[in-house]
């Protein structure tokens, strides 16, 4: 065998590894698992198979069986919602392109059948990319760098889903739970103005006080509308997030009000050193420098040259008694000749990519400190006010809403009076599982965070927080 021939072996051999590597999806889901444990449970998994559809299928009806936790939510989206099946088939599909970097461009056969007279020529060339060979090696280093990088926004993005999941479960109950107690408010000012228009029409009572207890009824009407429109919306933005059809739609049942507060709040110095080792942000960031590194050298090379060998095999025939023919053998060589454009241009798009690369990761390390800071300033402030009206100003309601009934009993104040307080009693619970929600709201912005997806969710706390300020008043 000719030392061509043994090189176009070589070549093809080549070739055939490189395009045996393909991309594992399972074990990367698996490692998303791992590394966001606390918002998946480990229960990630893309459904490709008609047994694994069937058995999340199962799942979510077993789920919406029964009230649904917070930790139960997560589950059924992550088993029912096609949002979160969409996101990992493009993770899929990411690291699929990726993955295809790293291989080399196929060859190209080019046969040619030439007459000429008395001779038949038949020529034959396989030519491959000669540069792709050599630089096989550093272009698979950067298909892992993207599969890495691939990998850490598939987490990212899951951290992010199962942050909305629990963000609008706990509005969700949270409207529920508000919703009941403006019924209440409505019934009573219902009461009280029914029995001033009674009390109108037999004298006792002025035309300015039945309609002060009138205004109340309206105004209270109006709340209750607004109450019911939130919590059917918040509702409907929790089934959403589900994934649930019409049918499951119509069997979830939410708890009846929101968790207790823990016995104790995170605390700071526990959230900072454990985040800064695991934030996304940071990890996506330096590999996004380390490949602009990498990227750099080779496009660098690639943007002043580019070579393609070819392996060539001629037959001639001759149409003659004897019937000779000869054979020719050789190569090819093609080089691009950098003669109008010298890559000036491409090259000083790299040096900008890999300058920005470098600043993106700065600014990544300098902005996590702070917005950490940030989000666990707002979960513990939630906290601090959700334990206040826990412990302060619900029982302080509870007990002079007591002492007002043993009062109306002895006939020192009216029913009017009672009425008035039983209203700011459940206006303080009101407020109250308000501030619940805003603790909820801001703990699962404080997990984000921790791991390293705190954009979203802090607008997301801020915004809750806002709403929280004009329900209160």
């Amino acid at each position: 065998m000719s030392p061509i021939f043994r090189l176009g072996t070589a070549a093809a051999a080549t070739l055939l590894l490189a395009g045996c590597a393909s991309v594992n999806f399972d074990e990367a889901v698996q490692d998303t698992n791992s590394s966001t444990g606390t918002f998946t449970q480990g229960k990630l998994e893309l459904g490709r198979t008609s047994q694994q559809q069937q058995a999340r299928s199962k799942l979510s009806s077993e789920l919406l069986a029964t009230p649904l936790s917070q930790d139960d939510a997560v589950q059924l989206a992550l088993a029912n919602s096609p949002a979160v099946q969409t996101l990992l088939a493009q993770s899929w599909s990411d690291q699929a392109s990726a993955n295809q970097l790293g291989r080399i461009a196929n060859p190209i056969f080019t046969f040619e059948r030439v007459r000429s007279g008395t001779e038949l020529d038949i020529g034959r060339m396989l030519s491959f990319g000669l540069l792709d060979l050599l630089t096989l090696p550093q272009r698979q280093v950067i298909s892992r760098g993207q599969l890495a990088q691939a990998r850490l926004q598939l987490s990212a993005s899951v951290v992010d889903q199962v942050t909305q999941v629990r963000q609008a479960w706990v509005r969700a109950v949270a409207a529920q739970q508000t919703l009941h107690y403006a019924g209440q408010v409505a019934a009573a000012a219902q009461a009280s103005a029914e029995l001033a228009r009674r009390m109108q029409q037999v004298g006792n009572f002025t035309k300015l006080q039945r309609a002060r207890q009138q205004a109340f009824y309206a105004d209270s009407t109006a709340q209750l509308a607004s109450a019911q429109h939130a919590g059917t919306a918040t509702r409907e933005d929790l089934i959403r997030q589900l994934g649930l059809t019409d049918a499951q739609a119509a069997e979830l049942k939410l708890p009846e009000r929101l968790p207790d507060l823990p016995k104790e709040p995170r605390q700071a110095s526990v959230v900072t050193s454990s985040a800064m080792q695991q934030r996304l942000d940071v990890q996506m960031a330096r590999s996004q420098l380390d490949l602009a590194g990498k990227s750099q050298g080779l496009n660098l090379l690639n943007s002043v040259v580019d070579v393609e060998l070819g392996v060539i095999r001629n037959t001639t025939f001759e149409n003659n008694a004897q019937g000779h023919k000869t054979t020719a053998r050789g190569y090819e060589l093609g080089i691009r000749l950098p003669i109008f454009d010298w890559g000036s241009a491409q090259r000083g798009s790299m040096n900008a990519q890999s300058l920005a690369a470098a600043n993106r990761y700065e600014s990544t390390i300098r902005s996590a400190s702070s917005q950490l800071r940030e989000s666990y300033s707002a979960y513990r402030t939630a906290h601090d006010v959700a334990r206040h009206y826990r412990d302060e100003i619900v029982p302080l309601r509870k007990t002079m809403a007591e002492e007002n009934v043993l009062r109306y009993n002895g006939m020192l104040i009216g029913v009017f009076e009672l009425l008035a307080d039983t209203r700011d009693q459940i206006f303080s619970v009101t407020a109250a599982i308000n501030a619940y929600q805003q603790f909820w709201l801001a703990d699962a912005a404080l997990a984000a965070s921790m791991i390293g997806q705190p954009t979203a969710t802090a607008v997301m706390a801020r915004t809750g927080a806002t709403g929280g300020a004009e329900a209160g008043h």
